[in-house]
């Protein structure tokens, strides 16, 4: 459900209408309405995915927005979220390579319950971090680097219904476990609600020149 707040203040609502001061107010929407889900990611490999469809598929409702922001946060502490590559699967590929070289895996003391592995023959564990928080597996303090590195949230600008995204830009859900579920993602739309005649906000002054 898309919750809309139109308490506008008056003098704004001048400023809009009054002829000497029009030219200032060209573009700009009033009211605002507000979205937030929860969303579920489907579990992926190890690795950094292109999920901007699964994202969008979940929220239909940013269609109706004619401007605004959309947040993504995501709800864990060993994946992450970012806005990159999303044609060649080649950058993902390299990117979990450096994640890999600079968030070496491997403490002393895991060595102790764990054997040294390879993720697989194209992703090697660089080893040695002398990690203390070891219980769940080499693979989860560097998990948490990597997410801290690599951030928790995005915020993206909404434009007529769509995320105005670069051409070659998408999000990724970069997933540091080796072996994670289903990732949970809080998605937050507030803006512009579009006209339902004319596709912009029913307060909107008029369009910009």
């Amino acid at each position: 459900m898309i919750i809309l707040r139109t308490s506008l203040l008056k003098s704004c609502h001048n400023m809009a209408t009054s002829g000497s001061k029009t030219s200032l107010s060209k573009g700009i929407q009033f009211g605002s309405a507000w979205l937030q889900r929860k969303i579920h990611i489907r579990p992926q490999r190890r690795g950094c995915h292109v999920v901007t469809d699964e994202v969008l598929k979940q929220v239909p409702e940013l269609s109706n927005f004619a401007v605004g922001m959309c947040h993504i946060q995501i709800l864990h502490t060993s994946a992450s979220l970012a806005l990159n590559e999303n044609w060649d699967p080649d950058v993902r590929d390299d990117m979990e390579m450096m994640l890999n070289k600079i968030v070496p895996e491997v403490s002393s003391q895991a060595e102790i319950s764990f054997k040294i592995f390879k993720i697989s023959e194209q992703y090697p564990v660089f080893q040695g971090m002398p990690y203390k928080h070891s219980c769940e597996g080499p693979d989860d303090m560097p998990a948490h680097v990597k997410a801290c590195f690599m951030g928790s949230s995005l915020t993206i600008p909404v434009t007529e219904g769509k995320l105005n995204l670069g051409t070659w830009q998408g999000i990724w859900l970069c997933e540091h476990r080796n072996h994670a579920g289903s990732r949970k993602l809080i998605v937050t739309l507030s803006g512009c609600l579009k006209d339902a005649s004319g596709g912009r906000s029913p307060n909107s002054p008029g369009p910009s020149t």
